[in-house]
């Protein structure tokens, strides 16, 4: 139930969004940069990250929704229950472990990061870029799941998901930003 008496009790995350277009517009954008910019991840592997942590912070909502899209750009979705059942053991490449280990830790105990945490990502490969990437990815997810969460947005995981694999893969975060922008005017 959402906690803005200016919205149904069954908000979802677009509804939120047509009520506060300015700022959703921008959080958007910034979402296409982190989420579709060049990256030495794919974007399906960056919602993956997405959703990896948002599950961790136990926002549903936004576990389903970037799982979805995920799912839509290639990934299995049975995937992320693997993964929150045990990061080593599920069918994901060697060198991506050790980014989703950090994502984990970084989402639970971010003061408790340590250089070995950073080192064992860049042992796996990854340069300084990927590195900020996946910070900026748990920086993101964070920041959603705390709107989400803090306005009350619950949906069933159906239409999280339904709403997702419709909107994102084909409109992109830019685009919908574009249509908010357009409806603020």
């Amino acid at each position: 139930m959402t906690f803005l008496p200016s919205l149904p009790d069954t908000a979802s995350l677009p509804d939120l969004f047509t009520l506060f277009p300015r700022r959703s517009a921008i959080f958007l954008r910034l979402t296409e940069d982190i989420l579709r910019a060049d990256s030495a991840f794919s974007p399906a592997q960056r919602e993956l990250f997405f959703a990896y942590g948002s599950a961790v912070n136990a926002c549903d909502f936004c576990a389903d929704s970037h799982v979805a899209v995920a799912d839509a750009f290639g990934l299995d979705e049975d995937l992320l229950a693997q993964l929150l059942v045990d990061i080593d053991g599920a069918e994901v490449e060697e060198g991506i472990k050790p980014v989703l280990k950090y994502i984990k830790k970084l989402t639970e105990n971010p003061s408790r990061m340590s250089e070995a945490d950073a080192q064992a990502m860049y042992a796996a490969g990854w340069d300084e870029q990927a590195f900020f990437d996946v910070v900026s990815i748990c920086g993101l997810h964070n920041l959603f799941n705390r709107l989400v969460d803090g306005c009350g947005i619950e949906v069933s995981q159906e239409e999280a998901k339904t709403t997702a694999a419709e909107l994102i893969p084909s409109l992109g975060y830019g685009g919908w930003a574009n249509m908010l922008e357009k409806s603020d005017e």
